[in-house]
């Protein structure tokens, strides 16, 4: 897919971070765009700084709702040709057996059952109209090689990959005009360590930063590379119809290393991030 303009986009998680590059891309493409997010006041905000799009509060978690997007945006529009399932959150650093029920399933339906959700309420409808389109799951470095404290994380993101190359192959089945990529990225400047935020009953006492290991992930991250960069990469892998999106070439070794260690049988080294 090359030519954007006039097309129509649908981006998830889109008032802040990585989602709101994506938009803002998608924008500058002379798209139409939907702006959905569960932040009232950022998607506010978000659809003020962008004139023209359609801004659509939802929970990604709610297959009712993202049914009822997906009504009012086809209703509007009568296409969808980009699809961007990106929202997700993070949890703060514990144990694996050490983090609540409560935990894993917030995490678990946000990354796992968002991007799941969007492809039910959307991917039936983009076949239908029998136009050419792409879909983008985010999932995340942590998608393709594992690490302690944020298991739910690691686990939701490497669920991500596997649906998405499981995706790409189904559509490539169906001799279907849509094509997939999963977006796999790692440290980007976006408010991932402050997810607990849009946690039901979430405070700042649960917040990523709240201990040393979470105090790390927040500085990794405020240093990372803007959202527009990312949005730029994006991009790029739709024009050339790539699957795999990898942003930071300095995890390339450790990818390759553990792909290497699952052939030969070597166990996993405990390593700083």
């Amino acid at each position: 897919m090359k030519d954007f303009k006039g097309k129509v986009a649908v981006v998830t998680g889109a008032a802040s971070g990585i989602g709101r590059g994506i938009a803002q891309r998608c924008v500058a493409e002379g798209m139409r765009v939907v702006l959905a997010d569960i932040e009232k006041d950022a998607l506010e905000e978000a659809a003020a700084a962008m004139p023209g799009t359609m801004p659509y509060r939802v929970d990604v978690s709610y297959a009712p709702g993202m049914d009822a997007m997906a009504d009012a945006v086809y209703k509007e529009f009568g296409a969808v040709h980009l699809l961007f399932n990106n929202a997700g959150v993070a949890p703060d650093g514990k144990m694996s057996w050490a983090q609540t029920l409560e935990t894993w399933k917030w995490v678990i339906d946000v990354n796992l059952y968002g991007v799941i959700h969007g492809l039910r309420s959307f991917v039936p409808r983009m076949l239908a109209g029998g136009e050419e389109g792409y879909v983008v799951n985010t999932a995340s470095v942590a998608g393709l090689h594992s690490g302690p404290m944020i298991s739910p994380y690691y686990a939701t993101k490497h669920a991500v990959v596997g649906l998405s190359e499981c995706l790409y192959l189904e559509l490539k089945m169906a001799n279907a005009r849509i094509g997939a990529a999963v977006l796999c990225p790692a440290f980007v400047k976006t408010r991932i360590a402050e997810s607990w935020r849009n946690r039901p009953g979430g405070s700042a006492a649960t917040a990523a930063g709240s201990d040393e290991f979470g105090a790390m992930v927040r500085g990794l991250v405020e240093q990372g590379v803007s959202p527009e960069s990312i949005a730029d990469k994006v991009f790029e892998a739709i024009r050339e119809e790539r699957l795999w999106i990898l942003t930071h070439p300095e995890f390339d070794a450790a990818i390759r290393d553990r792909a290497e260690g699952m052939l030969e049988g070597r166990n996993p080294l405990l390593r700083a991030t």
